[in-house]
């Protein structure tokens, strides 16, 4: 049921679903008018394991005219909207007196900038990630605070890299020094999450009845949608329906990627587990998470593509091989150049979401105007398993704090938390430092 005031933002209601909307103008035209002007700002970070072959990775110019080296050349659909950061590092990602453990030690300190406990044990000690120190004071205003996804599950316990706990390897979100967020890899749950009206009681019910009936959450809510778009002028209409038509196409999408059996009695169809195909499955998270951008229901996600460490084979792209294998090249040809190979795969996704992100108008721009997507490794290159000079982008405007389009080297040893210290000032909140920053990153506002 839709509020009897048009507000900035409307909930479509039915049994056991709730979708709610992109901005709309026609919601109070002198309320809509101001606060268009200045959409939220939203801030997702994507996450690539085991580091890149930097020789196929590093732009060999800087500044706006930078060349598109053989790795980024997916982004060549949005090279204008990419920022190229080279010259950060984690220091605290290190062996130094804990030894080895370099893909824990990646993936924990990516977001947080701290040195994890090295310990196989409960008793695991890291920092709070960027995410969720900006999810703690905007995601107050959202349904979700924050959104995690992946393509690789994580878990909670048990020793995975040289004593470090999996808990480490696996999570890149962390709420609290000891308890990460676990993030989901069944595009369906996702969906449920964002959908799915948890409070009313009956989703349960609502939910079978759907799998039985092979129906679109749309079905339960078009009767409210046909009573709003009558209120609406021709614009947000035309914006309302590209926006349901989106909902009703990730839907098909998610069916036909999950293989399904039939279940009891009543025959009720369910899925099996996630897509097979990988490409399907990251660019469903992909579009989900845009998604959730569109209709804020959330302002901030992470999206890790694989955990660190992680053997997955890419045949997608003709390489059999463990990725993690692979990885360790010692210099050898055939190897960089199915790095290269898995690499530019990775940074496809990566482009999927940020072409969609544009494609998506929003007040006087696009969505990615209003986004700050950052994506990287902790590792540089997966054979020295070396934390300096990072493999990182930054995608999307920032509501206009970015000029992005450009090749910025910093200075050797520069921190990445000095990157995330500037998020922080993008989002109104006031700090003087987060991790092992040494302060702001300079030049992302030209």
């Amino acid at each position: 049921m839709i509020s009897s005031s048009l507000t900035r933002r409307a909930v479509l209601r039915g049994v056991g679903v709730s979708v709610a909307l992109p901005l709309l103008e026609s919601f109070g035209p002198a309320q809509a008018k101001s606060e268009t002007a200045t959409p939220p700002l939203r801030l997702a970070f994507v996450y690539a394991p085991n580091g890149k072959h930097m020789a196929d990775w590093s732009p060999t110019t800087e500044g706006i005219k930078f060349d598109l080296s053989p790795t980024l050349r997916p982004l060549e659909k949005v090279r204008e909207s990419i920022t190229v950061l080279s010259g950060l590092c984690l220091r605290n990602a290190t062996a130094g007196s804990d030894g080895p453990g370099d893909h824990a030690r990646a993936m924990a300190t990516f977001l947080t900038g701290v040195r994890p406990k090295k310990t196989s044990g409960a008793d695991i000690r890291n920092g709070v990630s960027i995410d969720q120190v900006i999810a703690a004071t905007i995601g107050r205003t959202t349904r979700l605070p924050s959104l995690e996804v992946g393509c690789e599950g994580g878990k909670l316990a048990g020793t995975c890299d040289n004593g470090y706990s999996c808990a480490y390897q696996t999570n890149l979100s962390w709420w609290a020094e000891s308890t990460p967020m676990p993030k989901e890899v069944d595009p369906r749950l996702v969906f449920e999450r964002l959908f799915g009206d948890r409070v009313r009681g009956n989703s349960d019910s609502a939910n079978t009845k759907r799998d039985r009936d092979r129906r679109s959450i749309l079905d339960f809510v078009a009767e409210d949608a046909q009573d709003l778009s009558g209120k609406l002028g021709k614009a947000d209409q035309r914006k309302l329906d590209e926006y349901l038509t989106g909902v009703r196409e990730i839907e098909r999408r998610i069916q036909q990627a999950q293989p399904t059996v039939a279940v009891g009695k009543e025959n009720l169809v369910r899925p099996t587990g996630v897509p097979e195909n990988y490409q399907d499955h990251a660019r469903l998270l992909a579009d989900l998470v845009a998604l959730a951008f569109q209709a804020d229901l959330t302002r901030v996600a992470t999206f890790v593509l694989g955990n660190d460490g992680s053997n997955r084979s890419y045949r997608e792209v003709g390489v059999s091989e463990g990725h993690h294998d692979v990885s360790h090249h010692a210099g050898d040809s055939a190897k960089h150049d199915k790095l290269r190979a898995i690499n530019q795969f990775h940074v496809a996704q990566f482009a999927h979401l940020v072409e969609r992100l544009k494609s998506i108008p929003e007040s006087d721009g696009t969505l990615l105007d209003h986004c700050l997507i950052v994506y990287g490794s902790g590792i540089r290159d997966g054979d020295r398993h070396d934390h300096d000079d990072l493999p990182i982008l930054l995608a999307g405007g920032g509501n206009g704090t970015v000029k992005s389009g450009r090749h910025l080297r910093h200075p050797a040893g520069t921190p990445l938390c000095n990157l995330y210290l500037s998020l922080l000032g993008r989002v109104g909140i006031r700090a003087d430092r987060f991790g092992d920053s040494t302060g702001r990153l300079a030049g992302l506002d030209g």
